[in-house]
């Protein structure tokens, strides 16, 4: 039996299940034993098995990486092209793009790599299409604009989100808030400090216990959900932020995009007409948080051409000198910092110091 006839199995019999305190610990072992296909999916046993696809992967340049996909004859391409002005393959009939097309933009002086991913199918992350490489690209982005086609959003966000899911990449989340640590003996010692709706001690044991483990230490710290467990058992998930862009809104109505303006994390668009680029920008620019950092040399003016980004929960000086060259910080006597991280301009500081976006630094070596 294929993998992916055992995984349609469980989920028929997940969708057969009622749903109750009664069934909650049936349900949260289907969960587990359905992640642990899906795994297997994305990394197939024994060996590499067969080449990945041919020149689908890009190599990563620039200070962030984002990400288009969305399903065939979007606008990704259109998308891509008006904003990078990368010529990439644009035609009227499906499965235009078939490999990763790079493209690179300069914005408040950082360079945002942009890749326009082929067009995701139902069923991507079971394999079909070229959609286990199209998502395996996305995995390694910073940013995923989750490109819609305003005429029929809803039906499409949803299938991509939970291809999405299917592969370990959860959108706009915070990776839950559970302690996991596993031991050499002892039994499972659970642990929950404030008032659990779904899961408890036997549910627990029974999700680790299909995944053979059967001494650790749990902690919830929220109220957390099987899947949330799954995710930190199984501990290969990315956490991504996601806008959706809605594009071709020179088909509707003024009333309509009111509406569409209301929703979370949307970003309505017209790529071929070009309109409302700049929000795209500045939403992708809050979406990444990146920070920017200007250097300036002994006795001169501060350069605010070319800053050097870092991303947002690495930012101490140790990092910044780290991205300049990895020799820098044996050589590093302290720092002199202007900006909104520091008391007094300038102050001196070591490398644990942590610096806020366009902050100024002078390095002082040994």
């Amino acid at each position: 039996m294929s993998v992916i006839a055992k995984i349609a199995e469980i989920e028929n019999e997940m969708a057969r299940t009622q749903r109750n305190k009664a069934t909650a610990h049936h349900l949260g072992l289907l969960k587990a034993r359905l992640a642990k296909l899906r795994r297997e999916l994305i990394t197939p046993k024994g060996g590499s098995g067969g080449g990945t696809g041919e020149g689908f992967d890009v190599a990563k340049t620039g200070d962030a990486r984002v990400g288009f996909v969305g399903f065939p004859s979007v606008g990704k391409s259109t998308l891509l092209s008006n904003l990078a002005g990368v010529y990439s393959e644009v035609a009227a009939y499906e499965f235009t793009t078939l490999t990763t097309v790079p493209g690179v933009i300069r914005y408040k002086g950082a360079k945002i790599q942009l890749l326009d991913l082929p067009g995701i199918i139902e069923g991507a992350k079971d394999g079909k299409g070229r959609g286990r490489q199209v998502i395996a690209v996305a995995r390694t982005c910073n940013l995923i604009l989750i490109v819609l086609d305003v005429l029929k959003p809803l039906l499409h966000k949803k299938l991509i989100e939970h291809e999405l899911e299917g592969f370990g990449i959860r959108l706009n989340k915070q990776p839950p808030n559970i302690g996991f640590k596993k031991k050499d003996k002892g039994g499972i010692n659970f642990t929950a400090t404030c008032a659990q709706s779904e899961l408890d001690g036997d549910t627990v044991k029974s999700i680790l216990a299909e995944y053979k483990i059967h001494n650790a230490d749990i902690t919830l710290r929220s109220d957390s959900t099987a899947d949330d467990l799954i995710d930190v058992v199984e501990g290969n998930r990315v956490y991504i932020p996601c806008i959706y862009v809605l594009n071709k809104i020179d088909q509707i109505s003024i009333e309509e995009l009111d509406i569409i303006y209301k929703v979370p994390h949307t970003v309505p668009i017209s790529a071929h007409h070009r309109w409302n680029f700049d929000d795209l920008l500045e939403r992708m620019w809050d979406y990444l948080k990146l920070v920017r950092i200007y250097t300036k040399p002994k006795g001169q003016l501060p350069d605010y051409t070319s800053p050097v980004v870092l991303p947002d929960q690495r930012t101490a000086v140790e990092d910044f000198c780290l991205k300049i060259h990895k020799n820098l910080i044996k050589e590093f006597k302290y720092a002199l910092v202007w900006g909104s991280s520091v008391k007094h301009n300038p102050q001196k500081v070591g490398k644990d110091h942590v610096l806020e976006d366009e902050d100024v630094i002078q390095l002082v070596k040994k």
